[in-house]
């Protein structure tokens, strides 16, 4: 949807590095371990001025008093709140998801910003497909697909571009609609699983 690219742009204008904290790296299924490691991202954050996303968020900040929610990770989601509330660092702390519905509201409180990610209307689609595509295709090849990727995200669309136009390399074939096409077939194939 354009989350990990808004923080580059954003590190980029800054002019500050862009550091991805990855939940998988960050969870572990040893008690205490996930809060220690998050003390260290905040050390670190205090030392070292930069745009951090901590991407995949709601594996950590999940509402807590759910039925399903494991002790441990209403502890780290306690320790995130304390942290980025002494937070006095020159840094700019993003956290991201796919699934906001889930999130605790005190996060909420704890953000400057929220900004949603719609999916894509048909003018977005058509000036994304201009963009990917670089001038190889024109406007009246392009309009047949803006119908197709309808109900994709910014991400899928550019996915499935990029998919084509590494088609073309390898089948040392001009891009052409057909490849757009089929790639945005395979894509649209995965959500119908």
């Amino acid at each position: 949807t354009g989350k990990t690219m808004s923080a580059s742009i954003i590190a980029n204008e800054l002019g500050l590095p862009l550091y991805i904290v990855l939940s998988e790296k960050l969870v572990t299924k040893y008690m205490g371990e996930t809060s220690a490691r998050l003390r260290q991202i905040f050390d670190f954050i205090e030392l070292q001025p930069a745009v951090y996303l901590f991407d995949e968020f709601d594996a950590i900040g999940g509402q807590r008093g759910k039925e399903n929610e494991v002790g441990e990770m209403r502890r780290v989601l306690n320790s995130f709140l304390q942290f980025i509330e002494r937070d006095h660092s020159e840094s700019l702390i993003i956290a991201a998801t796919n699934d906001v519905e889930i999130l605790d509201n005190a996060l909420f409180r704890r953000f400057d910003d929220v900004i949603s990610y719609e999916l894509p209307n048909e003018i977005e689609i058509l000036k994304l497909l201009q963009s990917k595509t670089n001038g190889m295709l024109n406007d009246s090849e392009l309009l047949p697909l803006v119908e197709q990727m309808k109900g994709l995200s910014h991400a899928e669309i550019t996915r499935a571009c990029l998919d084509a136009i590494k088609n073309s390399v390898l089948t040392d074939e001009p891009l052409n609609v057909s490849q757009i096409s089929c790639a945005i077939k395979e894509r649209q194939s995965v959500y119908k699983h």
